[in-house]
């Protein structure tokens, strides 16, 4: 017979845990994408703030891909792991995931990118004060609002840019529908992680130089907003000639045209199994009377 404490435990797990899917999917979705901020911009972090002593381009884009595996690992049991709206709508204008789905899973993931910006400035705080005698600078070699949000390459203009998000969450989405899709080549179930890591490996690799591949409305805007509320101020919304809105606007275009375009080119074109059942070659399959042949 358990115990009183035993009872006790049980009825205050009773009452914690979540009742509602949605809300367990909405937690999830904030609970992933704050693992990627923290991880993600903390290898920026320890990049800039070190000034390339622990850290260059090579460990910031292994380190962001790392932690969006991880981050995928720990909620895509509950939501999938989305863990950016442009996921979620893809997900949600090709049916597979219900439309009024979507304003939780983006609330949750833009709240979850926000209150992980602010860790990440918590823990590096003393670093961000020593860095440039306490000043918090968006551009010049001192700058350290990169470490938050994606600013364009001095020589970019908007519409190269915009081109470059789109195309870049283009390939992010289309290779996600074919990572998922059980009748293509497919991935070991729970190896699915580490090929979207590899996958943004190789994105930020080629495609990282005009605009720092964000391919994330969430990952961009919500620390952004931080900086600009943390000390950076409301320039980072104006530099790069109102950049901001690229990383915005852009992974949701891009992120149609993946999905589009996979479905279009590779997902439609799929044989029918049952046909293919049908058109198996008879020697595959024994008759009745070929078994009582060779018997």
């Amino acid at each position: 017979m358990p115990s009183q404490k035993e009872r006790t435990k049980k009825r205050l797990a009773q009452r914690l845990t979540l009742k509602s899917s949605i809300a367990k999917e909405t937690v999830s979705e904030f609970l992933g994408t704050f693992i990627m901020i923290v991880l993600g911009c903390g290898s920026v972090a320890q990049a800039v703030l070190s000034r390339g002593h622990l850290g260059g381009i090579i460990t910031i884009n292994i380190g962001f891909a790392a932690a969006v595996v991880m981050a995928i690992y720990v909620t895509g049991g509950v939501s999938g792991g989305h863990i950016n709206p442009a996921v979620s709508f893809a997900m949600c204008i090709f049916g597979r995931m219900e439309w009024f789905k979507f304003p939780f899973y983006v609330g949750a993931q833009f709240l979850g990118a926000f209150v992980g910006a602010a860790v990440v400035f918590g823990v590096y705080y003393d670093g961000l004060m020593a860095f440039a005698d306490g000043k918090l600078l968006i551009v010049g070699e001192n700058a350290t609002a990169s470490i938050f949000a994606t600013y364009p390459a001095p020589f970019i203009s908007l519409p190269n840019a915009f081109v470059d998000q789109v195309l870049s969450t283009m390939f992010l989405l289309l290779i996600v529908f074919a990572i998922f899709d059980s009748r293509n080549m497919g991935v070991p179930r729970g190896l699915e992680p580490v090929v979207i890591g590899l996958l943004i490996i190789a994105l930020s690799c080629s495609l990282g130089l005009n605009t720092g591949c964000a391919m994330n409305p969430a990952r961009d805007l919500s620390p952004r907003l931080f900086t600009a509320l943390a000390g950076w101020g409301f320039e980072v919304f104006t530099v790069g000639n109102n950049f901001w809105w690229i990383p915005v606007v852009g992974p949701m275009v891009g992120a149609f045209f993946g999905g589009l375009f996979y479905i279009l080119l590779i997902q439609m074109h799929h044989s029918d199994p049952n046909s293919e059942a049908k058109a198996e070659p008879s020697e595959n399959k024994l008759e009745k009377y070929e078994l009582s042949v060779v018997m």
